[in-house]
């Protein structure tokens, strides 16, 4: 099966939904995606963000993030971004997987293609 990673960086508003979007879309196509959050990207996963988060017709970010989550998509989190932006003791949404800095290198090499936002 094919397979694509969308690496989320960006904490702008206008950038959160292409990954959401694109991930879902691939699910329905037979594509394995992955999204993948670090630096300032995972500002938009802290509890309270995501549901201000609206734009054009599409439903909030929060509503966006459970349904790739029921879709069987994963969200991967960057711990090195995590401390980088003092977060050791903010609690995620525990569907989000914590996973090391170096899990980034290893999902670029295995995926047939990567997308960054």
């Amino acid at each position: 099966m094919p397979s694509i990673l969308f690496v989320q960086t960006s904490d702008d508003p206008e950038r959160q939904y292409s990954p959401f979007v694109l991930a879902q879309s691939a699910k329905a196509m037979d594509i394995d995606a992955k999204i993948y959050f670090l630096g300032q990207g995972l500002r938009v996963l802290q509890a309270g963000a995501a549901e201000k988060i609206k734009l054009g017709s599409f439903p909030n970010l929060k509503e966006m993030i459970e349904k790739t989550i029921e879709m069987g998509i994963p969200i991967l989190v960057c711990e090195a971004s995590k401390q980088m932006l003092g977060w050791d003791k903010v609690q995620l949404d525990p569907n989000f997987k914590i996973v090391g800095a170096a899990t980034l290198n290893d999902l670029v090499l295995e995926a047939d293609a990567t997308q960054w936002f």
